[in-house]
């Protein structure tokens, strides 16, 4: 079932009517009343052109020239006639607010003056070639819960009603959900307008808000009445980079990271700032907060981060995840934590101490759910980088010998320890190296050259440490991947020499153990990467300069805003909240996971390195990494035939494709018209130029003047937003919720990386207690383990792929039923991830103890569930 995020019409029940989308609204409606053809003498004062309003003010005369048609034949009468339109705004309080002047608002709803509507028409005037007069009414409180109503006496000659805007009389802004207009009595006349937005009160901001149509149309089809106002309310969503932003604002403006430390509060707090020829990085959005005294270059940290009004979370959401979820979430935890304070880097003494944090039969005042995850094998640490939470970085070997590319000067021999005769030596089949390569049988999970300047910084954390880490596995015949060996590697420095070495799981003991705590490091390694990569920077942070130029450059009425709109949903005010919570000096992310106060730098010398928008694209991405093969008839073969992340994937991402190929061939009837749309052309120019702006002249920046490259690129954001982010983020806490499957940081070196006799003594005596040593604290892994619950959570309000279809594309059969069918298709995808879950022949999803790939399951539940996709990154 379809649901459209606002009710569309009335119920059938009532014999509802259709939305009629540009029609001319005053045709066959009966002479309105006599009561209904003026306003009050205040509101024609009140009329008078300013900021944010149209014309003269005046309302028009009673006596009017209006077209009668009749036999296709059209003649001039002029004849007394106005028509009566009827306004209902449907509104959205905000919940539990008191304000001060809250009693002179009420006041102003008992006197029956709460909004000001204004009336435009989408015709010029064809006597002057220029916008006719606009006509307006006060609405007021009705009966009915939440909504108001406005009568106007409307010209007959007005034409259909192409924008209506809005004054709120109220001291509070008030969300406004839909204004519908009906003429006379005739429902069929409806004409709706979906708002679905904050309007400020005329005391902060005297401009009234625009709201046009469910209609869309490219800039060249815009109605001559409305071109204007198209172009102005782009002008006041681009504001002019001045000042700082208040938060009733709806600016959208690009700045550098330069907010998530305050030097002035600690210097240790001072961090690079990120996006330019230093620290190349996306944009954000402004605030035009005052500059640090300690750094002229660092924004102050001071009040809750802007983000513009309409991108703020809904009274719902905002409840369920805030700036201080966290914080109090972690605060309600502090009894049970006091003994940790005192000595955060107390350990768990054994692994049952650590299982008994999730028994519903333990007496711990800590008690977390159950993840799905709990194994610890080797069968399952390979099985993850193909269906866990971080299926994206495993990669073809395509060169050996694995040679850095780092400077030898710099770092040491650029040589593996991962040679030939090892690899051989684990291999189950009699293959070579050689061999196995020609077959695509070799597998890399390498965190080497982009972990390796960093190992000698991060040693300087107390209780952290770093290797840079290679890690090759070799494809059996049962599509499933067996680990061979891990190299964990240290760069030289002045005082010591470059150390690496190869672990293998050995035939004794003492092999078995080390073979355990280099997994465990190629696991953290995994984990840090994963969170400031694959979901931090591939996701949330790429995605806002998307969001920041749709709104700068296309019109809300523009089809190409109106597909993405539904992708970009709360994706800003959750970056927000990052910055301010999770990724910031000493949040979170630095407390918890070992990159420590080089984080955020990481992810940016990540961007530079590898990112580029082509290879977002769940098809090119999968062929960059060797993961996929593309046939003579643009058909990918996959590598690895049981690759759960790709194979459910593919299926969305086809999906997606199709829906968006369908919406644009309806919107754009040729690839002229796509390069002629000057709003898309400036929208993509600025993505580039502006958003990431320190790749913008690289080659692969993909070209939108052809119905094929636009679908292309909405494609892949459409994908990035909800796809690949789903696939990342909403299995954290089933697969990190138990820390010893993903630890967030390890803290004691490798016994045999000194040799020193009282490490190597009491690894040979209780290797598990040193391994129990080098995995988090209690600390740090109940912080870690109450964050991933909440992040890894669905809210009660979201919006699912195929499951809410924004009114303007209802308002459109074609584009309605291209909707409905992709709908369909998502509901298939469901059922076959499921029949894929039970198949015994899909050993890395299906079998004893394998947790059943869910993660692209497109629909879900509030909570905690491992499944869904969102049609935006919203956690």
């Amino acid at each position: 079932m379809i649901h459209p995020n606002q009710p569309l019409a009335l119920s059938a029940a009532k014999n509802a009517s259709t939305v009629v989308v540009g029609s001319p609204l005053l045709a066959a409606s009966p002479a309105s009343s006599p009561a209904a053809a003026c306003c009050s003498s205040q509101l024609q004062q009140r009329r008078a052109a300013g900021p944010g309003r149209r014309g003269a003010g005046r309302l028009a005369a009673p006596r009017c020239s209006t077209i009668e048609q009749a036999a296709g034949v059209s003649s001039a009468v002029t004849v007394d006639r106005t028509l009566t339109v009827t306004a209902t705004v449907t509104v959205q309080p905000p919940i539990g607010v008191v304000y001060a002047a809250r009693g002179i608002d009420d006041l102003t709803d008992l006197i029956g003056k709460t909004l000001l509507l204004e009336l435009v028409s989408s015709e010029l005037d064809p006597r002057t070639g220029k916008e006719k007069e606009t006509v307006s009414a006060f609405a007021h409180r009705t009966m009915k819960q939440d909504t108001y109503e406005a009568e106007f006496a409307v010209p007959a000659t007005f034409g259909p009603v192409g924008a209506v805007l809005v004054e709120n009389e109220h001291h509070r802004e008030m969300f406004v959900k839909e204004i519908r207009l009906v003429t006379g009595a005739d429902d069929s006349s409806t004409v709706t307008f979906d708002c679905n937005s904050w309007v400020h009160s005329k005391f902060d901001n005297p401009d009234r808000r625009i709201f046009f149509t469910v209609k869309s149309y490219l800039p060249a089809q815009t109605p001559k009445g409305i071109e204007a106002l198209r172009k102005k309310e782009l002008e006041t969503l681009r504001g002019d980079g001045t000042g700082e932003r208040k938060f009733f604002d709806r600016v959208y403006d690009y700045d550098v990271y330069n907010d998530l430390g305050d030097p002035d509060f600690k210097i240790e707090h001072l961090r690079p700032v990120l996006g330019g020829d230093e620290h190349p990085y996306p944009r954000r959005c402004r605030t035009g907060r005052p500059h640090t005294e300690i750094d002229p270059r660092t924004e102050k940290r001071r009040g809750p981060v802007y983000v513009p009004r309409d991108e703020q979370f809904s009274d719902v959401k905002g409840m369920t995840f805030s700036a201080t979820t966290l914080r109090s979430g972690l605060h309600a935890m502090l009894p049970a934590l006091e003994p940790l304070l005192a000595n955060q880097e107390l350990r768990f003494p054994h692994f049952p101490a650590i299982d008994g944090l999730y028994s519903d039969t333990t007496d711990h005042v800590l008690r977390f759910d159950v993840p799905e995850m709990f194994e610890r094998t080797d069968e399952e640490f390979a099985r993850q980088v193909l269906a866990g939470v971080n299926p994206i970085c495993i990669q073809l070997l395509t060169e050996f010998p694995i040679v850095s590319k780092l400077d030898p000067e710099v770092y040491g021999p650029p040589e593996s320890a991962l040679t030939k005769e090892l690899l051989e030596s684990q291999i189950v089949e009699s293959v070579t190296v050689e061999e196995a390569m020609a077959q695509r049988r070799l597998f890399i999970l390498d965190y080497h050259d982009v972990f390796l300047p960093y190992v000698h910084r991060v040693r300087e954390r107390p209780e952290t440490t770093l290797y840079g880490s290679r890690t090759v596995f070799f494809l059996t015949g049962a599509s499933t991947l067996s680990p061979l060996a891990i190299e964990l590697a240290r760069p030289q420095s002045p005082t010591r020499p470059q150390w690496r070495r190869a672990f293998v799981h050995g035939p004794d003991a003492t092999a078995s153990w080390l073979w355990k705590l280099a997994k465990a490091h190629v696991l953290s390694h995994d984990t840090g990467y994963h969170q400031l990569v694959s979901h931090w920077l591939r996701t949330h942070c790429c995605v806002e300069p998307y969001i920041i130029a749709a709104n700068r450059q296309l019109s809300r009425m523009h089809p190409v805003h109106r597909l993405l709109h539904p992708h970009f949903r709360y994706t800003m005010e959750i970056n927000a909240l990052a910055r301010e919570s999770l990724i910031n000096a000493d949040g979170i992310i630095e407390e918890s996971f070992w990159p420590g106060r080089y984080a955020m730098e990481l992810s940016s010398v990540a961007y530079a390195a590898t990112w580029r928008f082509d290879a977002e694209a769940l098809p090119e991405d999968l062929v960059r990494r060797g993961l996929a093969v593309r046939q003579e008839d643009g058909e990918l073969e996959l590598t690895i035939k049981d690759y759960p992340y790709a194979n459910d994937g593919l299926l969305v991402w086809n999906s997606i494709k199709q829906w968006a190929s369908d919406y644009i061939d309806f919107y754009y009837k040729s690839d002229e018209e796509v390069a002629c749309d000057e709003e898309v052309r400036a929208w993509w120019e600025e993505v580039r130029t502006k958003g990431h702006a320190d790749k913008k002249d690289e080659p692969w920046w993909p070209a939108v003047d052809t119905r094929d490259g636009l679908i292309g690129v909405l494609t892949t954001i459409m994908w990035v937003t909800s796809g690949h982010h789903a696939a990342v983020n909403f299995g954290q806490y089933h697969y990190g919720g138990y820390f010893p499957n993903r630890p967030t940081v390890m803290r004691k070196n490798m016994p045999v990386e000194e040799n020193k006799e009282e490490e190597m003594k009491k690894f040979m005596e209780m290797p598990e207690h040193v391994l129990l040593d080098t995995m988090p604290s209690k600390m740090q892994a109940i912080t870690i383990m109450a964050t991933l619950d909440i992040l890894s959570s669905h809210s009660p309000d979201e919006e699912y792929m195929g499951e809410h279809a924004e009114l303007a594309w209802l308002a459109e059969p074609r584009v309605k039923a291209a909707f409905e069918r992709f709908a369909g298709r998502m509901k298939e995808i469901e059922g076959i991830v499921d029949e894929r879950n039970n198949d015994p022949e899909l050993r890395n999803r299906c079998g004893a103890g394998i947790v059943p790939y869910e993660l692209l399951k497109p629909f879900s539940t509030p909570g905690v569930t491992g499944r869904g996709i969102p049609n935006s990154i919203s956690i």
